[in-house]
C-alpha cells in the first residue's frame, strides 16, 4: 500500500505535504513531519532511510513486520514496535505498528490488520495546541489508540464467555462449546503475551530519560501505562471466569449424572421386590403349599404393591426421584 499520509505541521497546524523524493530532509524549530505508511516496500523504506538518517537495523525490523513490543534507542532517534488486535470470530488477530521518532519527524509503518491511523490524526489535528508539543505527543497518541483497541477485545470474549456460563446451568456443554472455551483460552493466554511487553514498552516511555520524549510528555504515557495494566487484570479475570466454567460445567455433569444413577438406583430397588416374588413363585417345585391356596395370586399382587409404594415414597422424599 506504501504511503497513506505525508504532512508537515508547524505549530501544530498542518501546513503542507512533504514531498519524500528530497535527499535530505532537516526541520525547523516549532516543526515536524509525520509520515505514514501501510505495508511498506523496501524501497520505500531505503528512501526514508536516507532521508531521515534512520538507522538500518530499525529499517530491518520494520520492514519485516515480525517484531515484539520494544523500544530501542539509536542515538537521538527511538524505534518503538507495539501490537495492534482486534477479533475476527472468536480469534485474535494481530497487526504490528513501528514508529520512528526524531527531533523533527514521526514515521508510523503499519503491517497486518490494523486500524488505520487517518481518525487518529484528524482527532489530533483538532486540537493543534497539544500537536505542537511535537512528535513525542504524536507517539502518545500512536500507542494509546492501540492500547484502546485493546479493551472491546476482552470486553467481547469476557460476553460470550458469560452465554456460555449461563447455557452450562440448563444443559450440558456439547464437544464444540467445550472446544470453544478451549480456543478462547488459548487467545487470552496469547494476549497476555503481548500485554506484558506492551506495559514495558509504555512503562519505560514513563520513567526513563529517553531521547526525543519531553519531561512533560511523561504524565500522558502514565495514563497509557494505567491502560495497559486495567486491560491485562480484565485478562487474569477472564482466565479465572473461563476456568471457573469449564470446572463448573464438570461439576454439573457429574451432578446430573449422580441424579440420573440415584433415579436408576432407586428404581431398581423398587422393581427388585416383583422381581424377587415373581422368581420365587417360578420356581416350580411340587412342594410349595401356598400354590393351592385360592387368594394367594391377589395376595401376593397385593404385597408387591404395598411394598413397592413403599419404597416409591420413601425413594421420593429422599430426593433420589
Amino acid at each position: 500500500m506504501g504511503v497513506v499520509a505525508s504532512y508537515l505541521y508547524r505549530d501544530g497546524n498542518r501546513v503542507e505535504q512533504v514531498p519524500l523524493s528530497q535527499i535530505r530532509y532537516e526541520a525547523r524549530p516549532g516543526e515536524f513531519a509525520w509520515i505514514g505508511l501501510s505495508a511498506p516496500t523496501q524501497g520505500e523504506l531505503a528512501s526514508l532511510k536516507e532521508m531521515f538518517g534512520l538507522h538500518p537495523l530499525a529499517v530491518e525490523d520494520a520492514l519485516t513486520g515480525r517484531q515484539v513490543p520494544k523500544i530501542d534507542v539509536y542515538g537521538d532517534q527511538l524505534f518503538v514496535v507495539v501490537k495492534t488486535a482486534h477479533l475476527e470470530g472468536d480469534k485474535i488477530a494481530y497487526g504490528e505498528t513501528c514508529i520512528f521518532v526524531g527531533k523533527g519527524h514521526l514515521i508510523s509503518v503499519r503491517h497486518g490488520p490494523a486500524r488505520s491511523h487517518r481518525s487518529l490524526r484528524e482527532h489530533l489535528e483538532r486540537s493543534p495546541q497539544l500537536l505542537s508539543l511535537g512528535p513525542d505527543y504524536v507517539l502518545h497518541g500512536i500507542i494509546d489508540f492501540v492500547v484502546d483497541g485493546y479493551l472491546p477485545i476482552v470486553e467481547t470474549i469476557e460476553d460470550r464467555v458469560l452465554e456460555l456460563e449461563k447455557h452450562i446451568l440448563s444443559s450440558f456443554l456439547d464437544p464444540e462449546q467445550i472446544r470453544r472455551i478451549f480456543r478462547m483460552r488459548r487467545q487470552v493466554l496469547r494476549f497476555q503475551r503481548v500485554l506484558g511487553p506492551m506495559g514495558e514498552v509504555v512503562g519505560k516511555l514513563t520513567h526513563l530519560d529517553l531521547p526525543c520524549v519531553n519531561v512533560n510528555a511523561r504524565p500522558f504515557f502514565g495514563d497509557v501505562h494505567d491502560h495497559v495494566r486495567h486491560v491485562e487484570a480484565l485478562v487474569g479475570g477472564l482466565r479465572e471466569i473461563m476456568t471457573s466454567v469449564f470446572e463448573a460445567s464438570s461439576l454439573l455433569e457429574q451432578q446430573r449424572q449422580g441424579a440420573i444413577t440415584r433415579q436408576l438406583a432407586s428404581w431398581a430397588a423398587i422393581l427388585a421386590v416383583p422381581t424377587a416374588i415373581a422368581g420365587i413363585y417360578g420356581m416350580n417345585f411340587r412342594n410349595m403349599p401356598e400354590l393351592k391356596t385360592e387368594n394367594g395370586y391377589y395376595v401376593v399382587l397385593g404385597v408387591v404393591a404395598v411394598l413397592c409404594t413403599l419404597l416409591y415414597v420413601r425413594f421420593r422424599r429422599s430426593g433420589w426421584l
